[in-house]
């Protein structure tokens, strides 16, 4: 189930705010321009089911999401226990970083911990199923689905090149518990 935890950046272990209420998550994120809504209109594909599959699925979605961000490209993103470098992959996701452009993400299967660090709070994002998060360009954060992913997402790209991590080199992602299981 999806959730939202808020921190004091330098108190990791108390939450100022905790819900899974969907409608909340997105009110508590939306003065930051973040993003959240579910898309639950459909029935998901398999998860092994191929890009051009998943791709159509959602196209509806994905046209009127693009259509509203200016967004170009839409591509499927598979990582799971056959991932290669799975544990270097998580090491980079779990770094703060910020990108160039939005980070938009839908959740086909599975799911993962976005985390945004903005002024003196954390905010945890926990994305699950039918979930779409879009981080605003510049925003510091992290990603975190567990030392055993397993998850299907859409990722749509204005420009690919604009979604290249720049790292802020601070150590605020090591002081919050990550995602264990």
């Amino acid at each position: 189930m999806s959730s939202l935890s808020v921190f004091e950046d330098n108190r990791p272990g108390v939450p100022l705010l905790q819900t899974q209420d969907g409608e909340k998550i997105a009110a508590a994120l939306a003065p930051f321009g973040i993003r959240f809504e579910r898309w639950d209109a459909v029935a998901p594909p398999p998860k092994d089911a191929d890009e051009a599959t998943v791709l159509a699925t959602y196209r509806p979605w994905l046209d009127k999401l693009m259509g509203e961000t200016g967004a170009g490209s839409a591509d499927v993103l598979r990582v799971n226990a056959q991932t290669p470098n799975k544990e270097a992959l998580r090491s980079k996701f779990l770094s703060e970083h910020t990108h160039s452009e939005d980070e938009v993400r839908f959740f086909v299967h599975g799911g993962g911990h976005f985390i945004m660090h903005i002024d003196d709070r954390v905010y945890d994002v926990e994305c699950t199923q039918g979930d779409l998060i879009s981080v605003p360009e510049g925003y510091k954060h992290w990603f975190d689905a567990g030392p055993q992913p397993d998850m299907v997402t859409l990722r749509i790209f204005t420009h690919k090149e604009g979604w290249v991590a720049r790292y802020t080199g601070t150590d605020i992602a090591r002081q919050f518990p990550s995602f264990s299981s």
